[in-house]
């Protein structure tokens, strides 16, 4: 992707408080910096294009690479969200992806995120402009004891990712994210469509039988998240480097990057964690900054700028891309007899037992 002349690694020590370059392309630089100061330091007012993060998630349990508490991080947010107000341009986007937290010892959700959300818009004045899912199909049933033990709720799969706006209107254009047809679109492109009122009241014309080559895609991002064998994994292998253990992967931030951003635009990304947001910004023509505080994520980061370049880009040339398929519900619905209800609501643990 970069040349090894075009890149500058930069070892050395640094703190907390201090803005410490540990890779330089052509296009951006990662920060081995604590971000609230770095972009109070660096990025002036309304210089950015686009925020595009995964900030660590408001968890019980904390893990490794550092999170708030979930009862604690609207407040943790709010040093970054002022800066995210100040440094966004107005017809800029902030995108989140944000996973959601369980409640310690209850099958109930946390509203953390929501309640960010309305922190975001209420108190600094964002827009939510859409809210978008991502559905990963290859997420492991969790949580184990509420899924796999009790068998009282299923399993979670999906992260609310969040585009909000200083201005109702950010510049965006869902025509750099089009998806193939569906089989039942090809279908009735192929056999003809009769316009009608439908009975939910929606008139639906002619035009809706064009065929444009493509469909409007939905706000249901389907990204399985199974990188096992990239060059990132094997550089970090190779050089005995700590694997960034929550990264999303790199077609989330290219969804949002190409659906919002002009080419050398300016993309931050201020939980940088091993990058990935500095990878497609780089190769997708963009400029960026990426911010991290804990270096060592920094270090096995550099080997996604020491890789050839990628393969071509898939275009609407009727090429066969990887799709996945949600089951409708009903599918293997039963209500036998072998599977009553459970009279507490899953209080107790169940005895152990065959059962699908």
């Amino acid at each position: 992707m970069v040349s090894q002349e075009a890149l500058t690694i930069r070892p050395g020590i640094a703190t907390s408080t201090s803005t410490e370059e540990r890779i330089r392309t052509n296009l951006g630089v990662a920060y081995w910096a604590e971000s609230v100061s770095l972009m109070e330091r660096l990025l002036d007012d309304n210089s950015v294009d686009l925020i595009m993060t995964s900030p660590p998630f408001g968890l019980v349990r904390k893990k490794e690479y550092g999170n708030a508490d979930a009862s604690d991080y609207v407040d943790w947010f709010r040093p970054f969200a002022k800066q995210f107000a100040r440094i966004l341009k107005s017809n800029g986007s902030l995108v989140i992806d944000i996973g959601g937290a369980w409640n310690a010892g209850k099958p109930t959700k946390s509203l953390y995120h929501y309640e960010l959300l309305l922190c975001l818009c209420k108190e600094f004045g964002f827009h939510l402009a859409q809210e978008f899912f991502w559905w990963n199909p290859s997420r492991l049933p969790s949580p184990a004891e509420w899924v796999n033990v009790r068998r009282i709720r299923v399993k979670d799969a999906v992260n609310n990712i969040f585009w909000l706006s200083p201005d109702p209107f950010p510049k965006a254009s869902n025509r750099r994210v089009l998806t193939p047809y569906s089989k039942s679109m090809e279908g009735l492109l192929e056999s003809g469509y009769r316009a009608k009122r439908r009975p939910s009241g929606h008139d639906i014309s002619k035009n809706f039988a064009t065929d444009n080559g493509a469909a409007i895609p939905p706000n249901l991002i389907a990204v399985a998240n199974t990188e096992s064998n990239s060059h990132y994994m094997r550089y970090c292998n190779e050089n005995d480097l700590p694997v960034h253990p929550a990264r999303f992967p790199s077609l989330i931030p290219e969804y949002f990057i190409r659906f919002v951003t002009d080419r050398n635009d300016l993309v931050v990304d201020p939980f940088a964690g091993s990058c990935v947001t500095g990878e497609v910004s780089e190769r997708l023509g963009r400029r960026w900054i990426c911010s991290e505080i804990e270096e060592k994520y920094l270090l096995g980061a550099q080997g996604r700028f020491l890789r050839p370049s990628s393969p071509k880009q898939l275009r609407l040339t009727g090429e066969k891309v990887e799709s996945y398929n949600i089951q409708r519900p009903g599918a293997l619905w039963h209500d036998s007899p072998q599977t009553p209800l459970s009279a507490d609501g899953g209080r107790s643990r169940p005895k152990k037992r065959n059962q699908v």
